[in-house]
């Protein structure tokens, strides 16, 4: 009872970040799943934490969406765009994943290094914030679309978090977009291209165990659904306070979080 109580208020915590910065839960979620496979001895235990983490920043992503069309600010056009491409870069990226290529130390290192380019980013964006929302809502169009989310996917595909992360910065620096904006068209891509990417290891053939008895293929819902009710709940007040917060202190904030984050995940291969 103690650690469902944990992993929901985690979940919570997560998904009020995934409103706010529109980067998805999974920044947080993944690591917590990462900690408690290894923790078990479960075999394959990166698989199984990606298609788990999948799991969760797919409720959390289409809760913040499902809020940002209450209040009247979706873009459908370009989210969708954003999305289907993403697909593509999610089934690339799962190529490697599933390979014997890519396995411990590998995922390890490459989210670390994921957290600290986000850290960069957050800190960056938190100095520029101020004169961000006088841009113009120019329409995204294919091509851009097409890097933001192929990136996404793939990382996605490999870290286990909806790619928010990499595509809010890329729509945001180097497309100019407002950021609001960009946290809008960033859920509803990462709820499209997410779903694509849980689903497609749920359906793996699998002979391994994970913590719980209720999974399919690699996704363990027993242990990825305290963590997606919480983020779904935090997703809805997270994309509510999005308006209303000063948002370069809770970037700054998120930076020296995910930095945190990295540090203890190298430290757990050492």
């Amino acid at each position: 009872m103690i650690e469902l109580a944990v992993l929901l208020l985690i979940g919570l915590a997560a998904g009020v970040i995934a409103g706010l910065l529109g980067i998805g839960g999974g920044i947080i979620f993944t690591p917590v799943l990462f900690f408690l496979f290894e923790k078990a001895g479960v075999e394959n235990s990166v698989v199984w934490t990606i298609a788990s983490g999948l799991f969760c920043t797919f409720i959390a992503a289409f809760g913040s969406t499902v809020r940002q069309k209450v209040q009247n600010h979706i873009f459908w056009g370009e989210g969708i765009r954003l999305g289907v491409l993403g697909a593509i870069g999610v089934f690339l990226g799962k190529q490697l994943l599933t390979s014997s290529y890519y396995e411990r130390t590998e995922f390890v290192l490459f989210f670390s290094t994921m957290l600290l380019y986000v850290a960069y980013m957050m800190f960056k964006r938190g100095k520029d914030a101020n004169n961000e929302e006088d841009r113009d809502f120019k329409q995204m169009g294919f091509k851009e679309a097409g890097v933001a989310g192929g990136i996404g996917g793939f990382v996605a595909s490999l870290a286990g978090v909806g790619g928010g992360g990499i595509m809010v910065p890329i729509m945001n620096l180097v497309y100019k977009q407002p950021f609001r904006k960009t946290v809008s068209v960033s859920q509803l891509g990462m709820t499209i291209m997410v779903f694509s990417g849980w689903l497609q290891l749920a359906l793996m053939d699998n002979t391994t165990t994970g913590l719980t008895e209720f999974t399919l293929g690699y996704v363990d819902f027993g242990a990825a659904l305290p963590l997606s009710l919480g983020g779904l709940v935090g997703g809805f007040g997270g994309a509510l306070l999005n308006h209303k917060i000063q948002r370069k202190y809770l970037q700054w904030g998120f930076a020296l979080l995910a930095i945190a984050m990295a540090g203890r995940l190298v430290y757990s291969i050492l």
